[in-house]
């Protein structure tokens, strides 16, 4: 089985309105003594936690998230990298990932990013309309994704993703054909697309519940995913998960897949969470309270629960159905069965692959993959 290290680091420049993520700018840390370097010593600490317990495991996937990894630089990236490769070692053509905003970026950067062995970078684009950026909050130019990609990929990164996000309140269709135009103009070869959600406690949801915005559409997002679809498939991008687009399997996300997938991983860093063998555990979520907890010997674990047998057949269907290759009709029971039946005689499921004992998602199923999931586990006690 895959094992991945998720590695979570909470530090951004500004705050975007639409983001619950565990992040802080420097204000919100001010008098913390929470900084960059003792994360850095933090994550090293947690590092030889996690081969206390896991032993001797070589690593399939590096995924760096936040937050804003750019921010704390490629240096401190490299670094963080050779604690990975040094404690637990790497397998042959590990996928090693790290997330970006493309303020925060530059040909030296990705060059420093390729030198350290990154293979992969995930670039925050949202949208090529600047008054949709505005509503996001968010920081970067329209045109710096686009460049961002290309310096990626002009340094040797070997796969670029760049990250949508639509049915923003005050987008058209024409904004998000201008971003998609932009997307392929920049020649990726993955796409992240993802439905604003206004989650609550965020500026965002301020700004609706006082009604300075709409609420996001539902019938909209359907027919902007839609739009989004007929566009990547056409320029060579198939989905393999219900948001993500990839112009071959070696350019799907393995880390995501091992999520999707059952797989082993270990989370470090604030509030990052983990997963082994059917127990899942996360961390305290202020840098600081993580620092002192490791600096005193301590785990920093907040949490953790262990898996049930149902428990893990529910998230097994829920994740797996949301991908191509979709769900083993075989892990289903009698009634899921007689559901997944159901569902492809209404056109929720590929009727060729039910026949085949696939239960897959077709684009309509992929807009109502929440109601089809609950269809399946109808017969599973709650």
């Amino acid at each position: 089985m895959p094992f991945g290290i998720y590695v979570h680091v909470p530090f951004c420049a500004a705050r975007c309105g639409y983001c619950d993520f565990n992040t802080y700018t420097a204000s919100e840390l001010a008098g913390s003594g929470a900084s960059p370097d003792g994360w850095l010593v933090a994550v090293h600490r947690e590092l030889a936690l996690a081969a206390s317990v896991v032993g001797s495991r070589p690593v399939d996937t590096v995924f760096v998230g936040g937050g804003t990894p750019s921010l704390i630089g490629a240096e401190r990236l490299g670094t963080v990298l050779g604690a990975v490769r040094e404690t637990f070692g790497l397998v042959a053509g590990a996928e090693i990932t790290t997330e970006a905003n493309p303020e925060s970026t530059s040909p030296e950067f990705f060059a420093r990013l390729v030198e350290a062995g990154f293979t992969r970078v995930s670039l925050g684009m949202q949208s090529a309309a600047p008054h949709v950026l505005q509503v996001l909050d968010r920081r970067h130019t329209p045109g710096r994704a686009v460049d961002a990609a290309r310096e990626a990929r002009a340094a040797g990164i070997g796969h670029v993703n760049l990250d949508l996000i639509y049915a923003t309140p005050g987008e058209t269709d024409d904004d998000l054909r201008a971003s998609l135009d932009a997307v392929l103009e920049a020649g990726v070869d993955h796409v992240s697309a993802y439905a604003l959600i206004v989650e609550e406690g965020t500026a965002l949801a301020r700004r609706v519940a006082r009604g300075e915005l709409p609420a996001p559409d539902d019938d909209v997002a359907a027919a902007r995913y839609e739009l989004i679809d007929d566009r990547l498939t056409a320029a060579g991008l198939h989905w393999y998960e219900v948001s993500n687009w990839a112009a071959s399997d070696a350019a799907a996300c393995r880390h995501n897949l091992g999520y999707w997938l059952d797989g082993d991983w270990w989370g470090l860093g604030p509030g990052a969470h983990s997963h082994l063998a059917g127990t899942r555990w996360w961390n305290v979520k202020h840098p600081a309270r993580y620092a002192a907890m490791l600096a005193a010997g301590e785990s920093p674990e907040a949490g953790r629960e262990a898996l049930g047998g149902t428990e893990r057949h529910v998230e097994r269907v829920m994740l797996r159905l949301r991908l191509a290759s979709g769900l083993a009709l075989e892990l289903l029971d009698g009634p899921g069965r007689d559901a997944a039946a159901r569902a492809a005689a209404d056109g929720l499921l590929d009727a060729g692959a039910a026949a085949d004992g696939r239960a897959v998602l077709t684009r309509r199923g992929r807009l109502l993959a929440d109601a089809v999931v609950h269809a399946l586990l109808a017969g599973v006690p709650a």
